[in-house]
């Protein structure tokens, strides 16, 4: 039993981190109609600048809330000025300009910050990356002899939270309404009179917020970050979202904890088999397995059309 809770806790705190990322691929998706394949180095970059602000000395609580901004406005000047222009000529043209965008942010990082581990004792004057919740190795709670680091269990309350805000905003105010109408039928939702290039700069803002919060979070438990911390936390929060629907907030939560419990179960259960090596093979047999089964995914709205 103990075995089998520590294996859980762990999958939890990890899959917390995918959910997080995972909510922004589906506010993209749910606000626009596109998929952001470059979500995850949109947040790399946020993690650097709050990075740099802790050189600075600035407090990771503010530093956070200026990087969640920087990742707001990175957010918004993308679909502005590449995304909109584009995607009125080819809708599938706007997942290759993500890619490039991948590879341009982290160009980008690379030249601003060097291709090593951060903070550096050699040029850091921090010894790890800063942490939203407590990190000691005392910092732990016990359950059936199973521990939980604090600072796991945090992010798994963070995302609930934010879950909650989120199915507030899309089921309950005018702004969610409007995200939905503009995925929907971008021509329709202008005829009621939504402003859908406000919607859509927004929809791409807030996601770009929340997956640098994510980026911060999951930064804080490596106790540091490089160029490649985000690419394989991408592909996971990719089949979570795929796994639970890319409409659905509550389904990419569910999803990315999922993921989370699989993997570690898996990897702990059949060492032989799969080991720390191979879990990245379970987020992709995920995609395909949900790919062929349900492709609108378990919380998912599959799309009709009328021929």
């Amino acid at each position: 039993m103990e075995r089998f809770l520590q294996y859980l806790f762990d999958g939890l705190s990890i899959g917390s981190v995918y959910a997080l990322l995972a909510l922004g691929l589906v506010i993209i998706y749910r606000g626009t109609g596109h998929l952001n394949f470059a979500q995850g180095e949109m947040a790399l970059f946020c993690t650097y600048v709050v990075y740099q602000l802790g050189e600075w000395g600035i407090p990771i609580g503010f530093a956070l809330v200026i990087g969640v901004a920087v990742g707001f406005a990175l957010g918004a000047v993308v679909e502005v000025t590449l995304v909109r222009p584009i995607s009125k000529k080819s809708p599938f043209a706007v997942f290759i300009v993500t890619i490039g965008l991948f590879q341009g942010l982290n160009w980008l990082d690379g030249a601003i910050w060097g291709d090593q581990i951060l903070p550096n004792s050699a040029v850091s004057k921090q010894a790890n990356f800063p942490t939203l919740f407590p990190s000691k190795d005392t910092d732990f709670v016990t359950i059936l002899g199973a521990a939980w680091r604090l600072k796991y269990l945090g992010v798994l309350v963070l995302v609930l939270v934010l879950t909650a805000v989120l199915f507030f905003v899309f089921n309950k105010t005018k702004l969610g309404l409007a995200m939905r109408a503009v995925a929907s039928n971008p021509e329709s939702a202008k005829l009621v009179g939504i402003r859908t290039n406000r919607v859509l700069m927004f929809s791409w803002g807030l996601a770009a917020a929340i997956g640098a919060l994510g980026g911060v979070v999951f930064a804080g438990i490596n106790n540091s970050v490089n160029l490649g911390l985000m690419f394989t936390v991408f592909i996971y929060s990719s089949a979570a979202a795929t796994l639970g629907g890319f409409d659905s907030p509550g389904g990419a939560v569910i999803g990315g904890l999922a993921i989370g419990v699989i993997e570690n179960m898996g990897a702990g259960y059949f060492p032989e088999w799969i080991g720390q090596e191979l879990k990245l093979g379970v987020a992709l047999f995920v995609i395909v397995v949900v790919l062929l089964v349900k492709p609108s995914g378990l919380f998912g709205t599959a799309k009709v059309e009328r021929v």
